[in-house]
This record gives C-alpha cells, sequence and structure tokens, in this order.
C-alpha cells in the first residue's frame, strides 16, 4: 500500500493519496480544491486516481471532489444526516458517484476503505477504516477527518457559531459523546489520520505532530479524557473554542451546493501603474497587501487591507473579503502563485490582477496616493481621552483570561460584522498579543473611515506590570 500524507500549513489541513501498487490505482481523501498536487504525485508513482472522498462537508476549504468528479473519477461522500446535510450538487448529477452509509465499503486494487458514521462534529461525518489486504484482513487505521485529532477533538459548535443554525451546539456535542464511546472501543494499535494539525480553527487544542493512534490519544487527548460521563464532556468541549473566521458559513453553503468549477488555478496579469490607481478608487473592489505589517504600515494604497502571507492569510482574507469583491494583490514576484492558490482553496477567485512593491513605489513617485498606519505602544493608552478607546481582538477566552480596562473584544475574525457596534466618532487603539492580528484588524477598520492606531506591543508586559 501507497500511502502520502498532504498537509497545507495556511489551513493545517491534512489530505492523504492512497495507492495499491499491486493495480496502479488510488483514492485521495479530503483532496483541497486544488487538486493537481494529488495528480502529479500520484504520477510520480505510477498510479491513477480512481476515486476521491470527503470525510464531511468542510467549513475551512473548498473541497476538490466536484474538480475530481468534473474530471471523471468517481467519487463517494455522506449520505447520512438529514436533508440539510445532504451533497445537492453531486445527488441525480451525471457525474460518477456513490453515496455512502455507515459500514458501506469501496475498494481500491487490494486496499478496502469502510466508512464509519462518526456525528458530532457534523451529521453527516464518516471516518474511513483502511484496510491493507494484501497484508491483512482487518484495519490497520483510520482517517478520522474532523472527528479525532492529534491531542483534540472536532468541535461540535460550528454548526451554531459558524453556520448560523439555531440551538444545534449542545445536541451536537451529547452526540460526539456517543460517537467517543463507541471509539474507545476500537484497537489501541490502529494509526490515526486527522483532518487537521496545529492551527487550525477545527478545535481548540490540536497537535503538531502529523499522526497518532487510538491507544495514545486514549491515554492524553484531553478532549477524550474528559468523557468521563456526558455533561462533563459536554461542558469541556464547549468551553474555549475559539470564534470561527467568518467564510466558515460560506464554505458550508459552497461545498453543499457544489463550488465554481474553475478547472485549475486562476490567473492574473501584472497590473500597470495606471490600472493600479483605477483599482484605488473602483467601487467593488478591495486591494489586498501581502507585505509585512511594518511595511504596510509606512506606506500602502489608501484602502488597502492587509493580510501578510503567513500562516494566517488565509483566515484574514476569508474574514475581510467578500466572494463578489475584485480583488487586487499587492504581493511579491514570486509568491503570486501561492496567493491566488490559498485565496483559491478558500473560494475567493476574483483575482483580477497584482502589483509588487517596487510597482508601490513607482506608483508613488509618479503621484498616486500613499497613506500611513499610526503604530504605537501599550505607553498611549495609560491616559485616553474620552475620545478614544481600546479594542482588544484576540480571542473571546483570551480577553476573559486578563484585558484592559475598559477594553472593547471583538475577535479579528469577527470584526467585519461587528464594526456596526464602534462609534465612528471614537478614536481606537487596536492591540491583539503582539501585533499581528491587530495589524491586520485596524487596517480594516481604517478602510472602513475609523480613527485608528496600532499598538504594535507585547500584551504580556502590561500584564506582568498589572499583576505584579
Amino acid at each position: 500500500m501507497y500511502f502520502k500524507q498532504f498537509f497545507d500549513d495556511k489551513l493545517a489541513q491534512y489530505a492523504y493519496l492512497i495507492g495499491c501498487q499491486a493495480n496502479g490505482t488510488a483514492v485521495v481523501i479530503d483532496p483541497m480544491r486544488d487538486i493537481d498536487q494529488y495528480i502529479d504525485a500520484a504520477a510520480k508513482e505510477n498510479l491513477t486516481i480512481v476515486a476521491a472522498t470527503d470525510t464531511h462537508i468542510h467549513a475551512d476549504y473548498i473541497s476538490g471532489l466536484r474538480e475530481f468528479a468534473e474530471r471523471g473519477v468517481k467519487v463517494y461522500a455522506s449520505d447520512e444526516g438529514d436533508k440539510d446535510w445532504k451533497y445537492e450538487w453531486l445527488i441525480n448529477s451525471d457525474y460518477d458517484y456513490e453515496l455512502m452509509k455507515d459500514g458501506d465499503e469501496f475498494k481500491i486494487g487490494n486496499i478496502t476503505i469502510k466508512a464509519w458514521h462518526t456525528p458530532g462534529h457534523t451529521p453527516e461525518h464518516l471516518t474511513f477504516l483502511i484496510t491493507d489486504g494484501a497484508a491483512a484482513n482487518e484495519p490497520m487505521g483510520m482517517a478520522t477527518g474532523d472527528f479525532v485529532f492529534v491531542g483534540d477533538l472536532g468541535r461540535p459548535d460550528l454548526l451554531e457559531s459558524a453556520a448560523g443554525m439555531a440551538n444545534v451546539m449542545e445536541p451536537s456535542a451529547r452526540t460526539l459523546y456517543k460517537t467517543v464511546e463507541e471509539f474507545k472501543k476500537m484497537p489501541e494499535y490502529m494509526q490515526i489520520w486527522p483532518g487537521h494539525g496545529a492551527g487550525s480553527a477545527c478545535g481548540k487544542a490540536l497537535g503538531a505532530i502529523p499522526e497518532t493512534t487510538v491507544g495514545y490519544e486514549l491515554r492524553y487527548n484531553n478532549s477524550l479524557k474528559s468523557a468521563t460521563s456526558e455533561d462533563s464532556f459536554v461542558k469541556f468541549i464547549l468551553e474555549g473554542q475559539p470564534e470561527p473566521p467568518l467564510y466558515f458559513a460560506r464554505m458550508k453553503r459552497d461545498n453543499k451546493i457544489g463550488p465554481a468549477i474553475i478547472g485549475g488555478l486562476p490567473k492574473a496579469k501584472r497590473l500597470t501603474i495606471k490600472e493600479l490607481g483605477n483599482a484605488a478608487v473602483k467601487e467593488g473592489a478591495v486591494i489586498l497587501d501581502t507585505r509585512e505589517r511594518n511595511e504596510y504600515a509606512a506606506g500602502h494604497v489608501p484602502g488597502s487591507l492587509l493580510s501578510p502571507l503567513n500562516k494566517q492569510f488565509n483566515t484574514v482574507a476569508g474574514s475581510y473579503i467578500t466572494e463578489e469583491e475584485e480583488i487586487y494583490l499587492v504581493v511579491e514576484e514570486h509568491n503570486v502563485v501561492e496567493a491566488i492558490r490559498d485565496l483559491y482553496n478558500i473560494g475567493l477567485d476574483n483575482v483580477k490582477g497584482y502589483v509588487n512593491a517596487r510597482d508601490l513605489q513607482i506608483y508613488k513617485s509618479q503621484g498616486g496616493k500613499m497613506d500611513a498606519l499610526e503604530v504605537t505602544n501599550f505607553d498611549a493608552v495609560k491616559n485616553l481621552g474620552e475620545n478614544d478607546a481600546i479594542l482588544d481582538v484576540r480571542k473571546g477566552s483570551e480577553y476573559e483570561e486578563f484585558h484592559l480596562e475598559g477594553a472593547l473584544n471583538f475577535a479579528h475574525t469577527r470584526l467585519l460584522p461587528n464594526m456596526k457596534e464602534l462609534p465612528k466618532e471614537k478614536k481606537f487603539y487596536v492591540h491583539c498579543q503582539s501585533g499581528g492580528r491587530s495589524a491586520v484588524a485596524a487596517a480594516l477598520l481604517k478602510r472602513n473611515g475609523f480613527n485608528v492606531a496600532l499598538i504594535d506591543d507585547e500584551v504580556e508586559k502590561v500584564k506582568l506590570a498589572v499583576t505584579a
């Protein structure tokens, strides 16, 4: 059996290519939208991808399942859950597909993939038990999707906190408890291949190790260890979950009704200086600046958003940009494809063009208007005036642990819909833990007409001073 794990560090997402070397066929589990990476990897091993499947309807990225279906690959999808959790784009389509319920299985050469219904994170969620028939007659491991992670479990609150469904959080947690009870019966030697790692918002304490075992998780996974009773488990699993990025609701919708078929990564042209000037004032357009925050603060095109091309890029872009907006990138030439791919994987396809930092200097020299972001430290908020306010854009759990007196709190991933709660007559001093989240939040506020200053400083210093 051939096995390859793929990891996207911005989405902290794992996908799996599993192949039978005896007959040269393979399956991909939980593919991202950019499917050429799996096809190319399979070809290098003389494998042909003949099947693709998802563990569930994903909330944090666009699935590659439909792209595979478009290319004639047979897709397998969950038929569990009620009518709200069906793959609408697939059912009654002309695609080659098969719907799966608990206990159903399919084969790729000597390899058997068996569905196990594991609801809780979502109602339709499946875990796939993998048996290498050439060597054994029982499963060696399981692709758990968003059910079991290294050190955590998939959060059961997203249907309510991200997708907007009412009164489903606690029932989902209780369903997850019942699934956990079944998980405890699994052989301890079984390997676990999770759908996410550290950095994902699909849980609260995911580990960075790429795989684990049932036995190890039963011993050291705090979420599993909390399942001494149903009530204690529900309390533990629901508390302290991070605010989900705003785009999660859109991902659920698109993966359910069917993401747009692009047929590969979109192309974007390098803009002329004149085109950059037009984009800066065009309604329905947004300039997304991927430079570091100090470069952005020193000079940027007015109205630009900031999202450095780091592990938070997708989270920020997805939370601050809508799918209808035209996107113009400020990005270094060697990072253009990476930025477009990252946006493509969360359904932001409308990238019209890009410029780099050198182009910005030319733009400025030719009379193009540039703006700056005020940057300060925590000393600036020691004596605030009546028209000044502090905005803390850390997670709610961080705010509850410690916050500055009088500070307002909206997590940076949920700031866009909550800006209406902020009085425009105030000047907001925006902070987070160390400046990264507050920088992107300050840029969003400035774009929307707020008077802001970025506190690019360590909150830990203030905390130590207060508690000393």
